[in-house]
């Protein structure tokens, strides 16, 4: 693929499509689990996907270094497009990453290996977006707390290794801890660290 090809594909129309998929960010956020429906607006190059890129082109500029699963450091198409899109430095340690990209969560190292933030600063965290087959045809999950009336259910797949268990440990660090950001065919589904998770048997 040459430079040219690699750098195709952003939002035809910058300003309305970011503020598209920010406001479907916030409002998951704001309503953990829910499915905002949005169309990916970008095409990036594989296999990188459309809403996963999308997010990035929004959320993601030279302050914010980026970190990027082992399938997408290794593909130099994707690095390209990125970095002409959105001048984010990448990081070469999840660590350092206010965002992180991933392509593959089943095999996504542990949450803690992410920035946490402080207990000064606790937005000095690692938001990850995580690139899904489905965000509802995967195990249920029960969801509580704010901005959850009750009770909510979401079906994320394929997730992180202990999600369940490891979620539950970065809640407990609150207000420390990393946020997720899911997309898939459906669109895209938050997961504020203020969010409790647990799975129909427990």
């Amino acid at each position: 693929m040459s430079d040219a090809q690699a750098i195709e594909g952003g939002f035809a129309a910058p300003v309305f499509d970011a503020q598209l998929v920010f406001r479907a960010v916030m409002d998951g956020m704001a309503r953990p689990g829910t499915v905002q429906s949005v169309a990916g607006l970008a095409s990036p190059p594989a296999p990188l996907a459309a809403l996963a890129g999308a997010v990035a082109l929004t959320l993601c500029d030279h302050d914010t270094p980026l970190w990027l699963d082992p399938e997408l450091t290794l593909n130099s198409a994707v690095k390209t497009w990125l970095g002409f899109h959105t001048g984010a430095p990448i990081a070469t340690t999840p660590a350092d990453a206010h965002f992180a990209l991933v392509s593959r969560p089943s095999t996504l190292m542990a949450l803690e290996n992410f920035a946490q933030g402080t207990q000064e600063y606790p937005d000095r965290s690692t938001t990850l977006i995580l690139q899904l087959e489905s965000l509802v045809s995967g195990p249920e999950l029960l969801l509580e707390g704010p901005g959850i009336e009750r009770m909510a259910m979401a079906a994320p797949t394929p997730m992180p290794r202990h999600f369940v268990e490891q979620w539950k440990q970065n809640k407990g660090r609150f207000p420390r801890g990393v946020d997720i950001i899911l997309t898939g065919p459906e669109g895209i589904a938050c997961l504020p660290r203020t969010t409790r998770i647990k799975t129909m048997e427990s």
